[in-house]
């Protein structure tokens, strides 16, 4: 029951954080997300088969974590006025609209005064995906604020290294065991927890 509640708040809060990245877009003068049909609430249109459906699913029968994840918004930054500053919205505006999700679930819990399951769990995995989703390592949007921050040329080399040992280096930090935890686990838990304890 849980996996299950589980894989319908993280297809919530994975459409709420792709429309929020197409909405940025399209406010910011970028027609590509609503060309490709990408602004909308309709969770079928951000679906990947496999990071949305198939791995989502499998928790639900086999008690694994639940983890998954969307299909990219597309934008163009040269339909911005000010491309760097205006990408930088853009990313932050998927993690920002997980933790209003967050935020709105909180209020709703503290008001209705119950222990709900699935107030929880939508505090927690929104709290989650902004938190994981923050962290300058690509195809995550941290790593675009990242590289904004950065002038030009810094910028460039540091989009060469993450092309050639980004994908690498998210794998390892998934997925490499330290002590039972992943370095992902081990970064993430302390300030999810502080966020879990101010929320809830």
């Amino acid at each position: 029951m849980i996996n299950l509640l589980s894989f319908l708040v993280l297809i919530v809060s994975i459409t709420i954080h792709e429309f929020c990245h197409a909405l940025a877009a399209d406010r910011l003068g970028d027609p590509t997300p609503r060309s490709l049909g990408r602004l909308t609430l309709n969770p079928l249109a951000h679906a990947d088969p496999i990071g949305t459906i198939f791995l989502p699913l499998l928790s639900v029968f086999t008690g694994i974590p639940t983890i998954g994840w969307a299909k990219p918004v597309i934008i163009d930054p040269y339909n911005f006025k000010n491309p760097k500053k205006d990408e930088m919205i853009v990313s932050v505006a998927g993690p920002a609209g997980n933790i209003l999700l967050a935020i709105l679930a909180s209020l709703l819990f503290k008001i209705l005064g119950v222990e709900s399951v699935f107030l929880y769990l939508l505090i927690l995995i929104n709290i989650s995906l902004a938190v994981f989703n923050l962290l300058p390592i690509p195809p995550l949007d941290g790593s675009k604020i990242f590289l904004n921050l950065l002038p030009t040329e810094k910028s460039i080399q540091w989009q060469e290294a993450f092309d050639r040992y980004g994908f690498i280096l998210l794998i390892v930090l998934v997925f490499l065991p330290v002590g039972g935890s992943s370095i992902f686990q081990i970064i993430l838990s302390p300030i999810v927890t502080f966020a879990l304890n101010l929320l809830t």
